[in-house]
């Protein structure tokens, strides 16, 4: 029996993806486990598998195709010796009514048979086009007959090139022009299409600002203890093997994080419309530039982890973030956000808060400047730090006494290794 391999969720709130790119061709056998496709999500590119057995008897949604809704089928599998039917009802790229997905969604693909609507051939059209829910949009877009053009997908399908490259007729009934289009390009502009990820990025970062009543805490901390002993615990690291470690600043500012959000619990925490939330683990989400956004992956209970601990974690973290290999779980459900641009030479900035977390830490340059101890002047490597956070949550008194916790653990940084 035929079944259908569905665009399976891949995170509470992924409603459609991208898919990047097949593993399998069709025509070869598969067994339950198997990788098939690549996945691109909003915030990664994920590897899916197969939870039946059989042979990809007809790939549905070539790879590079955009925007294919969740539940949406993408390939069939048939049994060793069986034929692939000769028609299928592909739904379009957003269903009416797609099902809810879980907070535990795991990252397979679903390929269990979908009962069938009855058949109403009274209203079926006589020819059918196939087309990706890519294809029909830019058509729509352009106000081509998609009729008209001859496809280049399997069994004819017509795919987004298809349309990008026709010049065929104009449907009969032109809609207006859509405030969306995008301008031609002129004096060498260059239109860059936006990818799952930055549409997904800019959503939420306007509902953030928009809706959540942020305020703003700074404050000068002073890093050469901190440095210090960074360099004394460096040196006593093995040269090679599983026990050698290269601390970095940002690994101490984690931990120091942690330890500020023990002291002081009620900013670790997170907002919803019946109830605030206040987490008795630690999990620090750290901001990781990746080519086309950004993405947090989590250091789970930082509080309980050695320094060694949260930068091997962090190393292992950054790497796959960018090689986008993070699991769903790995970037999503932090309980309070950092991000740090001292790299970059920054003097100061304010981050965005990262919904429902109650605030995030941003971390500038540390540069060396004159500062007054007692009655005299001396040099010191200070650092400027904004806490941002949603005055829902946290008061301004709270969210000073969580700053002054921070800057008193990373100026007696000996707390991080008691």
């Amino acid at each position: 029996m035929a079944i259908e391999v569905l665009m399976p969720a891949l995170s509470p709130t992924m409603t459609e993806g991208a898919l990047a790119r097949w593993l399998k061709r069709e025509g070869d056998a598969v067994s339950s486990g198997d990788v098939l496709a690549e996945i691109e999500t909003d915030k990664a590119t994920m590897e899916v598998e197969a939870v039946d057995e059989g042979i990809l008897g007809r790939i549905l949604i070539p790879e590079g195709t955009q925007g294919v809704a969740v539940n949406t089928p993408i390939a069939i599998l048939v049994a060793e010796g069986e034929s692939v039917p000769d028609t299928l009802d592909i739904p379009s790229a957003k269903p009416p009514q797609p099902a809810a997905q879980s907070a535990e969604a795991s990252p397979v693909l679903s390929a269990k048979p979908q009962a069938a609507e009855p058949t109403k051939p009274a209203n079926k059209p006589q020819n059918k086009v196939f087309a990706s829910p890519l294809a029909k949009r830019i058509a729509k877009q352009k106000g081509l007959d998609l009729s008209q053009i001859t496809g280049s997908g399997p069994n004819g399908r017509i795919v987004r090139k298809d349309v990008e490259n026709a010049n065929g007729k104009p449907q009969k009934v032109a809609s207006a022009p859509s405030s969306a289009t995008i301008a031609s390009p002129s004096g060498g502009s260059q239109v860059v299409p936006h990818s799952t990820m930055r549409k997904v990025i800019a959503r939420r970062l306007t509902e953030a600002k928009s809706t959540i009543p942020h305020f703003y805490v700074s404050v000068d901390i002073e890093l050469d203890a901190l440095m210090a002993l960074r360099s004394q615990l460096n040196a006593t690291s093995p040269e090679e093997g599983p026990e050698a470690f290269k601390l970095s600043v940002n690994d101490m500012l984690v931990k120091a994080a942690a330890v500020a959000l023990k002291r002081i619990p009620t900013v670790n925490a997170s907002f919803t419309e019946e109830a605030m939330i206040l987490h008795d683990d630690v999990d620090i989400s750290i901001a990781v530039s990746i080519p086309d956004g950004l993405i947090t992956p989590i250091v789970r209970q930082a509080d309980k982890k050695s320094l060694r601990q949260i930068s091997q974690e962090t190393k292992d973290l950054v790497k796959r973030a960018r090689a986008g290999k993070l699991k769903p779980e790995e970037f999503q459900g932090g309980t309070f956000s950092i991000s740090n641009m001292g790299m970059y030479g920054v003097k100061d900035f304010s981050a965005i808060i990262n919904p429902p977390q109650a605030a995030i830490l941003a971390i500038a340059a540390g540069c060396k400047q004159p500062v007054v101890k007692g009655n005299e002047l001396a040099v010191a490597t200070v650092m400027t730090v904004t806490l941002s956070v949603d005055h829902r949550v946290v008061d301004g008194s709270v969210a000073a006494e969580w700053l002054s916790a921070f800057r008193s653990v990373v100026e007696s940084p000996l707390t991080l290794v008691i």
